[in-house]
């Protein structure tokens, strides 16, 4: 017989061998914060995060606290999924810790909201109980803001609610490299219990040619459940997080191609109205190069692709979307309106850019 940690060791395996596809990006968000992350749909998003924490002499022991994240986007800005983690402190005699849970993202700067709003509802076998968060977040420049409520089973009080509050900070240094930070806690600590704001922080990093993440962290959480990353303990633990994606449409099913705009869209894709001057982009190293472009009406865009990667350009009102773009492959289109046109790449959400289209002279 396996034990579950064979089973989920046995499945990262195969998943980390998987071709590179869309993935979540840590640059996004802060160690203990999830920001209500949703994976595009018909993505298995797989983390894997490990924390460590050292005795004092004259043992020093190293104790591991392992955590698995797997989740699945599904339609309408929504994911379920599970954490599991193999050494948890959250209830006595329960050292396994499970979360059952999904996410929902109904709104999003990415489709041309403010701010991103989401939630997310789950079930934890150790505290035996639901658990709840609300989540708020904005881009700001390089400075991403997160804040989140939570409310959560208390596990040592008969299921007696507890409510934690706190927030959260990202800062893109460059375009590969992020530091984030994040403060929660809880409104009634239990001091018997030694309980602490849980804090944590953490440098991320961006792999270039590929789209994993890499983050080094420090905190004084055990596991990234809800419950586990809002009771703060007395001891220190360092660790990494890792993400390793699985889009299931590279393996299964057939893609269509996206068709091409109506003559009353804002471009023109066929072959006789690309005429004009035309405006080169490169999809490169997970980035629009360049994400800003100014143009005159009349003007046709080449973006083409020059990563290993496939990836898109979507406009977030829906007014041209190049379906995949293959890598080595180049997608055009006429811009006949002016206008502000703001896109992003589907598979990879965190590239994002603009086509300012103004009156040709």
């Amino acid at each position: 017989m396996f034990t579950a940690a064979q089973i989920i060791a046995t499945f990262s395996i195969l998943v980390m061998a998987a071709v590179p596809a869309e993935a979540q990006s840590l640059l996004e968000r802060s160690p203990n914060l999830s920001g209500e992350w949703i994976a595009p749909h018909g993505t298995v998003q797989f983390n894997f995060l490990h924390r460590f924490v050292r005795s004092d002499a004259p043992v020093r022991k190293i104790t591991n606290f392992p955590t698995f994240v797997i989740g699945v986007g599904l339609p309408e800005h929504t994911q379920v999924g599970f954490l599991y983690s193999t050494n948890s402190t959250l209830s006595p005699g329960y050292p396994n810790e499970w979360e059952f849970y999904g996410r929902w993202l109904p709104v999003s700067q990415d489709r041309g909201a403010p701010i991103d709003l989401g939630g997310q509802v789950g079930y934890n076998l150790a505290a035996k109980g639901l658990d709840g968060e609300i989540s708020i977040a904005r881009w700001a420049g390089p400075v991403r803001l997160i804040g989140v409520t939570r409310v959560l089973d208390d596990p040592s009080s008969g299921g007696n609610p507890d409510v934690a509050l706190g927030g959260g900070l990202v800062l893109r240094l460059q375009r590969y490299i992020a530091i984030a930070g994040d403060l929660v806690t809880l409104t009634h600590r239990d001091s018997a219990l030694g309980e602490k704001p849980a804090w944590s922080a953490g440098v991320h990093v961006a792999i270039p040619g590929t789209p994993h993440t890499l983050s080094i962290q420090a905190t004084n959480t055990n596991t990234a459940t809800l419950e586990g990353a809002s009771r703060g303990t007395t001891q220190r633990r360092y660790g990494f997080e890792f993400t390793i994606p699985f889009t299931l449409a590279r393996y299964f099913g057939r893609r269509q191609p996206a068709p091409p705009p109506s003559p009353s869209a804002p471009g023109d894709t066929s072959a006789a109205a690309l005429t004009g001057p035309t405006v080169k982009v490169s999809l490169k190293s997970i980035a629009f190069q360049p994400s800003r472009i100014e143009i005159t009406t009349g003007t046709t865009v080449a973006w083409t692709n020059d990563d290993p990667l496939e990836h898109s350009v979507t406009a977030i009102d829906h007014s041209f979307d190049s379906g995949l773009i293959a890598s080595g492959a180049t997608w055009r289109h006429r811009f006949t309106q002016p206008g502000t046109y703001q896109f992003f790449c589907q598979p990879h959400p965190f590239m994002k850019g603009v086509v300012i289209v103004k009156e040709a002279p």
